[in-house]
Parts: structure tokens; C-alpha cells; sequence
């Protein structure tokens, strides 16, 4: 699966590039018919999760897949209604960050201690998800009120892009690390 989505991320421009050019040509039929080719592909693409959100089914499906091919273990449950007031590209660039990070930091670990853990769901009006992983290290300090990045200069980015996100949003964010594990919780309202 890793490598079908893989493939299908790589070649992700040339799909928009060629929709925008049938757009452009007000080729509707055309367009339609590609649509329907992408979907019968996709639909190849086994899926792990079903949250009940589409967008977010395709994100934690791509990352869940590039997780057990880096032989990292995941645990995830989330129930999602399918409107969301998060837009999806937001709730895309949380959930990829957070994975993504997970992902990097498990890879310090034996393979048998890997494991990441993904709760997402709704609490009351909010939506909630937590991540939480197995990390080497100890015990990491806050400077400034925030965690700083173990990757050195010019990373860290993608910390700060769900930070902006969530008090965009209106929400509330909570990082803790502990000795051996590092959690992300975040509450959005809806």
C-alpha cells in the first residue's frame, strides 16, 4: 500500500495539471472521466482506518501505511463526522505534521519498541486528537513556553504551522514529554 501511495503522491501535480488544462478547456466530460480513473485507482489502496471523514481517512491511511513500512507499529482510533468546520487542508497539514514527527522520532527506536498512538474524536463541540509516540531520549524542557527541535536549524517548521493553525482556529494545545514518550493533544472547536 505504502508504495502505491507513494506512487500516487509523486504523481499528484501531473493529476492537477491535467484536470486544471480540462478545466481551462471547459471540458467537462473530460474531466469527469479522469475523475473516475483516479477514483477506480485509488480505490486499490488498501485502507486501515475509516473515521467517517474522507480527507482524513486518505491522510492517516497514507501515514498509517508509511509508519508499517518503516516497521513502526500504529494504533489509531478516531471517529469523525463528516462536516468539519477546520478546513481540510488544515486538519491535512495537523495530522501530517504530527504523523510525520512521530514517524521521524520512532526511528531512533529498536524496531520492536516502535509504536505511535492516534486517538481522534469529538468532545462535545471540539474536536480531539491526540498522538503520542516512543521516543530514545529523556525527558526534553520547554524554552520560551515551547519544545525546541532535535532536528537542528531550518526544521521545526511543521510545530509552528500547527500552532498557528490552532490558535487560528480557537483552540487549545498541549505537548508533554516524558522520559521514552511524547504526546501532542489538541482541542478545536466545531
Amino acid at each position: 500500500m505504502y508504495k502505491k501511495m507513494r506512487g500516487w503522491r509523486h504523481d499528484y501535480r501531473n493529476h492537477i495539471q491535467t484536470m486544471k488544462a480540462y478545466a481551462a478547456a471547459q471540458d467537462w466530460v473530460s474531466i469527469c472521466e479522469y475523475l473516475e480513473k483516479l477514483d477506480t485507482d485509488l480505490s486499490a489502496v488498501d485502507t486501515v482506518i475509516k473515521t467517517g471523514n474522507k480527507m482524513t481517512d486518505a491522510i492517516m491511511n497514507s501515514k498509517i501505511s508509511l509508519a508499517h513500512a518503516k516497521k513502526i507499529r500504529v494504533k489509531a482510533e478516531a471517529d469523525i463526522p463528516v462536516a468539519l468546520t477546520i478546513s481540510e487542508i488544515d486538519l491535512c497539514v495537523i495530522i501530517g505534521n504530527l504523523f510525520d514527527n512521530a514517524i521521524e522520532a520512532s526511528l531512533a527506536l529498536p524496531e520492536e519498541q516502535r509504536m505511535i498512538r492516534v486517538y481522534m474524536d469529538m468532545k462535545n463541540t471540539q474536536l480531539y486528537m491526540s498522538f503520542t509516540n516512543f521516543t530514545a531520549g529523556k525527558k526534553q524542557k520547554k524554552e520560551n513556553g515551547r519544545f525546541r527541535t532535535t532536528k537542528g536549524n531550518g526544521h521545526g517548521f511543521g510545530l509552528v504551522r500547527i500552532d498557528g493553525i490552532v490558535e487560528r482556529c480557537g483552540g487549545y494545545i498541549n505537548r508533554n514529554s516524558e522520559d521514552g514518550a511524547f504526546t501532542t493533544e489538541i482541542l478545536l472547536p466545531q
